[in-house]
């Protein structure tokens, strides 16, 4: 019976050692790895903190500036999620993790991403450069990208144009970037440039003074530079006067019609003709 209950415990000791030698082998593997993750844990908790704290100090200093809002967001949050980044690939660094395929299979990934969004991709890197250069900004009258109008809003991927008769056009950054843009509100003044045509048989001196007395009439005209009063054309119906004033940016298209009106009923008044487009038709008799 001693026998027996010997041999009975005998296996059970075994086991019990074999159980006891496993689980000194897994200690030194489980607190290796804790030590890594935790490490790593805690790599990314400080970088999220760094991270936030980039982002409030570009938030800062650009209130002190007066970069675009739209641009002060892009860089703010382009900041934000490389620090992130970084951070990430730090961490699994510090947990054993091989970052080189990890960062092979991410550059594939992106090489395809960008392959397949190379259009839009094309349009933030424009709205980018518009935002930066400040060729225009809100509220500018622009001929961009075959389309005139207002400007109501620069966007990363498209800019908003409002029209002449209120309708908006959406705009793609990268056509509006990659053609000529006109700024009919960068500069203070603008020149008006009106043709008329008189007769032959008027007086050109006549009406080179009435004309100048019309423009010293109205003080929306500058002196400064001087307007310019000149005959431009010896045309087929008509003697043409090229008309060249001055005046404030904001005065020009009112001031461009009501010379228009000013000019004829002056012209007239002062017995001078506009003439229409005709032909002189010459008979000859033949026997």
């Amino acid at each position: 019976m001693q026998e027996s209950g010997t041999q009975s415990q005998a296996p059970i000791e075994e086991v019990g050692g074999q159980i006891l030698d496993q689980f000194d082998a897994l200690v030194p593997l489980v607190t290796g790895w804790g030590l890594k993750v935790l490490g790593g844990v805690l790599v990314f908790i400080v970088g999220l903190m760094v991270a936030k704290s980039v982002r409030k100090g570009l938030v800062t200093l650009f209130d002190q500036t007066e970069m675009d809002e739209t641009l002060e967001k892009f860089i703010t949050r382009l900041g934000y999620y490389a620090v992130l980044t970084l951070t990430a690939v730090a961490a699994l660094s510090m947990m054993g993790i091989q970052m080189a395929s990890v960062l092979t299979i991410l550059g594939a990934a992106g090489l395809a991403v960008g392959l397949a969004l190379q259009g839009t991709l094309s349009n933030v890197a424009a709205g980018v450069m518009l935002l930066i250069f400040r060729l225009f900004k809100v509220g500018d009258f622009v001929d961009a990208g075959g389309v005139s109008g207002t400007v109501d809003e620069i966007g990363l991927f498209a800019t908003k144009l409002n029209t002449a008769d209120n309708i908006q056009v959406i705009v793609p950054n990268s056509r509006i970037y990659g053609g000529t843009i006109k700024n009919y509100s960068r500069n203070d003044t603008r020149r008006n440039e009106i043709v008329i045509g008189i007769s032959y048989e008027d007086d050109i001196g006549l009406a080179i003074k009435t004309i100048e007395s019309v423009l010293d009439a109205d003080d929306r005209v500058l002196g400064d530079p001087a307007p310019l009063v000149a005959v431009s054309e010896l045309a087929d119906s008509s003697v043409r006067l090229l008309i060249r004033p001055w005046s404030a940016r904001s005065d020009y298209w009112a001031l461009r019609l009501d010379l228009m009106r000013a000019l004829k009923e002056k012209l007239e008044a002062a017995g001078c003709s506009i003439p229409y487009p005709q032909q002189d038709v010459h008979l000859h008799k033949v026997d």
